[in-house]
């Protein structure tokens, strides 16, 4: 049975390890944090690599076009204590830029790509961050809720 981890406990480590960070995300769940996208990368190795939460599994990586903002959803599963976290990035529409995780997690390659290719999210740092599911001359990022489909 899987355990809900204590994000408060959880957000308070990290906001003092690494500076204001996080912040507790409301939702159905009561497993979801937010982090402040320029801290990803450091609040990531800090999750696979702390032993009191030892997220060393990336499960999945997706992206969600809001009104407001572009949310890159990082999904975390700590097999040892059977803990699951969701991490959301909020990002700007204008410019929706976060770093790659790929150096954390091999399994983000191709899940930051879908999400690059679909909608426009930059990994940046990311080793190959092409196309994957659409065509190299594709214009546009079909899941972008201002996508118009053409005849």
């Amino acid at each position: 049975m899987d355990k809900i981890v204590d994000r408060e406990a959880l957000v308070g480590e990290l906001n003092q390890k690494l500076g204001n960070c996080a912040e507790i995300f409301e939702d159905n769940t009561n497993q979801s944090i937010k982090v402040k996208p320029e801290k990803i990368v450091g609040v990531m190795k800090e999750l696979r690599d702390n032993p009191k939460y030892d997220f060393k599994a990336l499960m999945n990586l997706s992206s969600v076009d809001y009104p407001e903002n572009f949310t890159v959803v990082y999904h975390l599963n700590s097999i040892s204590y059977y803990h699951k976290l969701t991490v959301k990035v909020e990002l700007d529409k204008a410019k929706p830029e976060v770093q790659s995780i790929t150096s954390v997690w091999t399994a983000a390659n191709v899940q930051e790509r879908e999400a690059y290719d679909l909608m426009g999210i930059i990994f940046t740092g990311h080793p190959n961050l092409k196309r994957i599911l659409l065509a190299d001359d594709w214009v546009g990022h079909p899941l972008r809720k201002d996508f118009k489909l053409q005849a």
